[in-house]
């Protein structure tokens, strides 16, 4: 790696970074909503739905696990500028979609795109992520703010993008609302292969990908609890609730069915942001700056064990109310907005640990190893919404949820607290 940037450059490079992140966060809510109303309008059933997301985690687990390496030998700038470049050709394919195609054919065609898209992404996240380890000052929190910025503000667009995807849908259609969110995209990356500040590490040709893998027990254990807490989430959030939403709101009608949309986009845009809010004043909520290290490690245990209990309950409370009640509506939406308040905490400790546990000569393949280990657990998580929801409903999703999350605290239970950097 390169010499670290001063601290004037690194702030600059950390602001274009972050901006790129934004635009791609942006678009990649924004398809997600788009892909998943557009074909559940078309009658496709949970299961299939779920079908069309899981080559995009797929991709994910791939993409992490040599992106990491890939950074490491040729530098932060290609493989973010790689990300962004690959998912406006993931974009430009969507929209070459024919909607006179066999459900099959069409379920393939958007499997293999969304493979592409969530190669980007990983691209892209794991290049902002790894550029905050290196261009953080040191000392006052300053790493765990840092990340927890760039991650919370990226959820919050990330739920724009799901309120946009939603809109687009509604008013525009699904193949221009595709075709405009490629432009966008082209043009950021455009004016980042032009004006990309300095500031970014270049790569170390030595790198070996026999180096990929971590020998740090730390890293390993917070890889396995990242696996159990995001399958927790996607369990119910990718198909579980939407789909759930869409049909309590719609009774079949093309007006109905616009309404639902907006509602349903809204309310996951919604939880999003606060999901982003909730992460970005991590540092704030914990005390980060006046605590060492160690006690962080700790509160990564005790914030699971606070976030098993939610899913639990909301599977009661659905499988006692035996059918959609005004009530059970409202306990739904007030208990997903606490799960992501919660969760929110949880993921940003682990974001600022898996930095705090990686040495900067190899932060790239930690986080590149940590985000594949996120991926998988996404995977799952996805793979689990359709089968679940279709076997049992929305109460079914929750319960699997539920052992999720207990088997991220045993997970973090395991992690040292020796001391760290806070």
């Amino acid at each position: 790696m390169s010499p670290p940037a001063t601290a004037a450059g690194g702030r600059v490079a950390y602001i274009a970074v972050t901006a790129a992140y934004w635009a791609f966060m942006l678009s990649d809510g924004a398809l997600r909503m788009l892909v998943l109303l557009h074909f559940n309008g078309l009658g496709f059933t949970p299961v299939q739905l779920a079908w069309l997301f899981l080559l995009y985690e797929a991709a994910g687990i791939a993409t992490n696990l040599s992106a990491g390496w890939l950074a490491a030998r040729f530098g932060l700038r290609a493989t973010l500028l790689s990300g962004l470049g690959l998912q406006v050709v993931a974009l430009l394919a969507l929209a070459r979609l024919d909607p006179g195609w066999s459900v099959a054919a069409s379920v393939g065609y958007v499997m293999a795109v969304q493979g592409a898209s969530g190669a980007a992404k990983d691209l892209a996240k794991m290049s902002a992520k790894s550029a905050v380890k290196l261009l953080a000052p040191a000392g006052d929190a300053a790493l765990f703010r840092w990340v927890a910025l760039l991650t919370g503000s990226k959820n919050a667009v990330k739920g724009l993008g799901f309120l946009l995807g939603a809109a687009l849908l509604a008013l525009a259609g699904f193949v221009p609302a595709v075709l405009a969110m490629a432009a966008v995209l082209a043009a950021v990356l455009a004016a980042l292969v032009m004006r990309m500040p300095a500031g970014l590490p270049a790569g170390r040709r030595a790198a070996a990908f026999g180096e990929l893998f971590s020998t740090e027990a730390n890293v390993n254990r917070l890889a396995a609890a990242r696996v159990f807490l995001f399958g927790a989430r996607d369990v119910w959030f990718v198909v579980g609730l939407p789909v759930y939403f869409t049909a309590v709101l719609s009774d079949g009608s093309a007006a109905s069915n616009r309404a639902a949309f907006f509602l349903t986009g809204g309310f996951m845009a919604g939880w999003i942001i606060l999901y982003g809010a909730v992460q970005a004043a991590a540092p704030a909520i914990l005390r980060a700056a006046s605590r060492p290290g160690a006690e962080l490690v700790a509160d990564a245990r005790r914030w699971a064990a606070a976030l098993a209990v939610l899913p639990a309950s909301l599977a009661a409370a659905v499988w006692i109310a035996g059918g959609p009640s005004p009530a059970l509506t409202v306990t739904l939406v007030a208990g997903f907005a606490a799960f992501g308040a919660v969760f929110a905490v949880n993921s940003a400790l682990h974001s600022y640990l898996i930095l705090a546990f990686s040495q900067a000569r190899r932060v790239t393949m930690d986080v590149g190893v940590y985000y594949g280990a996120n991926a998988a657990g996404r995977l799952a998580g996805t793979a689990l919404s359709g089968i679940g929801y279709q076997a049992g409903g929305l109460a079914l999703c929750l319960a699997i949820a539920a052992a999720m999350v207990a088997l991220s605290w045993l997970m973090a239970a395991r992690l040292d607290p020796r001391p760290t950097r806070a």
